[in-house]
C-alpha cells in the first residue's frame, strides 16, 4: 500500500509514475487526498472535543468539591450534549477510515524507473540468457507424454481423485519431485536462508497484508466457514511472520526459505499453452524472502537473481531472464525479474521463477518496521522470489534431458535421487 504522506507530497510523480502500468490513476489518488483531507479535519475536531470534555469533567469535579452542584450539574449537560457528538464525530471518522482504506488497497506500487513500459508479456525485456537448446532425438515429445510413457505423473488419477490441474507424481516421478525440494532447499540455507515450515492456509489479515487481497481474491482458494484461504505462494505465510513486527536495524537483512504446496484457482486458464505441468491448480515450490534495509533492497534483488541463476546453471537448463513490463508487473511489485526454462520438446519458454522488490509497499500494509540508527520506526523493504517453483522445472528436465532410451537426471540431483535415469 502506497503511504499516504508520499501520495499528498507527490501527487503528480505518482499519477505519471502509475501511467506506466498503463492506468489513469487521477481519480484515485484525487479521491485519496480528498478523503485524507476530510480525516484529519474530522480527527482534529473529534481532539478538540475529546479535549474539552476533558476540561469540563474536570471542572465539574472542582465544583462538586466547592460544594456548587447546581452549577456542576449544569455543565454535566453542555457533557452530555459532547459526548453524544464525539460518538457521532468517531464513528463518522471510522467510516472515512475505511472507505480511505479500500481505496488505498486498490492502487498498484509505483513501478521503479528500471521498468520499461509496455501492455503485455510481449513487450518484457530479456537482459539475460544462458545455456544452449539441446537437439532432441527423432520422435522426442512433450513431458505429460513422457509421464504417461514412463509412469511417473498419472493427470487422469488426479482428475479422478480431484479434478484436473492435480497431478499424482508415482514412483521416479515422486523421488524426482522430492528431490528437487531437497535440492532447493539446500541450495537456499547454504546461500544463508533459514528454513520454516509454514502454515498452508492464512486468515484475510495475511492475505491482505502481502497484497493477495482484494487484488487476487478470485484466484484463491477459500475456505469459507472459517474465512481462511488456501495459500498461493509461501511468502504470504513467510511474509507475514513479520507482520506487526519492529525489528532492530542489527537485524537486516531478514532472509527466509520454505517449501510449500501453492494453491490457485487459476479461474479462466484453458487451451493447449496450459497442458501437463504447465499450469496447476496445486503444485509445489520452494520460496526465498528478504526483509531488508531500503538502502540496499536493490543490491538484495540482484543477489537473489545470481543465486537462482547459480541453481539453473547446475541443472544444466537452457533459460532465460526477463525484466518485466509496466504492463506485465504484479500489483505489489516495484520490479520483477521472471526466469524462464525453454521446453526443447514444446519449443516454448517457461516461466519458472519470479525475483521481486516491494519496497515498503507490503511492509506499510503489514506496519512492518525496524528501528533505525536514530532510534525511530521506518518501513523495511520486502523482497520474494521462487527457487523453484517445481512443476516446470521439472517439465523442463523431462524434456530436455529425454534420450531415445530414456530420461537422464542432472547430475547434481543424482545424490537426492538414488538414480541416474528413469
Amino acid at each position: 500500500m502506497l503511504q499516504l504522506p508520499y501520495i499528498r507530497a507527490h501527487r503528480d510523480a505518482v499519477i505519471k509514475a502509475l501511467t506506466k502500468r498503463n492506468i489513469d490513476a487521477t481519480q484515485m489518488i484525487d479521491e485519496v487526498i480528498a478523503l485524507d483531507e476530510e480525516r484529519r479535519k474530522t480527527q482534529t475536531k473529534l481532539d478538540n472535543l475529546l479535549a474539552e470534555s476533558n476540561n469540563l469533567s474536570k471542572e465539574i469535579g472542582i465544583l462538586y468539591k466547592s460544594g456548587k452542584a447546581q452549577e456542576a450539574n449544569q455543565l454535566k449537560e453542555r457533557s452530555s450534549l459532547l459526548k453524544e457528538e464525539t460518538k457521532m464525530l468517531g464513528d463518522q471518522l471510522n467510516s472515512i477510515v475505511e472507505n480511505l482504506n479500500q481505496l488505498l488497497y486498490k492502487i498498484p506500487n509505483i513501478p521503479n524507473g528500471l521498468v520499461p513500459k509496455g501492455s503485455s508479456e510481449t513487450d518484457n525485456e530479456v537482459v539475460y540468457s544462458h545455456g544452449d537448446v539441446p537437439t532432441l532425438h527423432s520422435g522426442a515429445l512433450p513431458h505429460w507424454e513422457l509421464a504417461k510413457k514412463y509412469d511417473i505423473i498419472d493427470f487422469e488419477l488426479g482428475n479422478k481423485i480431484t479434478g484436473a490441474g492435480f497431478p499424482v507424481y508415482k514412483g521416479k516421478g515422486a523421488r524426482l519431485q522430492r528431490a528437487l525440494i531437497a535440492y532447493f532447499l539446500d541450495k537456499n540455507t547454504a546461500a544463508g536462508y533459514t528454513e520454516y515450515q509454514l502454515p498452508h492456509l492464512v486468515n484475510e489479515a495475511s492475505g491482505f497484508g502481502t497484497g493477495q487481497l482484494p487484488d487476487k481474491e478470485g484466484q484463491m482458494y477459500h475456505v469459507t466457514e472459517d474465512n481462511l484461504y488456501l495459500i498461493p505462494t509461501a511468502e504470504v505465510p513467510g511474509t507475514n511472520i513479520f507482520r506487526d513486527v519492529v525489528l532492530n536495524e542489527n537485524e537486516l537483512p531478514v532472509a527466509v526459505t520454505g517449501y510449500t504446496p501453492c494453491f490457485r484457482r487459476e479461474a479462466g486458464s484453458y487451451g493447449a499453452h496450459v497442458r501437463g505441468l504447465n499450469r496447476l491448480h496445486q503444485f509445489d515450490k520452494v520460496e526465498i524472502l528478504r526483509i531488508e534495509h531500503p538502502t540496499r533492497s536493490y543490491t538484495a534483488l540482484d543477489e537473489m537473481v545470481e543465486h537462482v541463476k547459480t541453481i539453473l546453471n547446475e541443472l544444466k537448463l537452457p533459460y532465460r531472464i526477463l525484466r518485466l513490463c509496466g504492463g506485465d508487473l504484479g500489483f505489489t511489485s516495484a520490479l520483477t525479474y521472471d526466469f524462464e526454462v525453454f521446453s526443447t520438446a514444446q519449443d516454448r519458454w517457461l516461466e519458472i521463477s519470479s525475483v521481486s522488490n516491494f519496497e515498503t509497499f507490503q511492509a506499510n500494509r503489514l506496519k512492518l518496521r525496524f528501528r533505525n540508527s536514530e532510534g525511530k520506526n521506518e518501513l523495511a523493504h520486502t523482497l520474494n522470489g521462487s527457487s523453484l517453483a517445481l512443476p516446470r522445472v521439472l517439465a523442463g528436465i523431462l524434456e530436455n534431458y529425454q534420450t531415445e532410451d530414456g530420461i537422464r537426471i542432472p547430475d547434481v540431483l543424482v545424490p537426492y535421487t538414488g538414480f541416474d535415469k528413469i
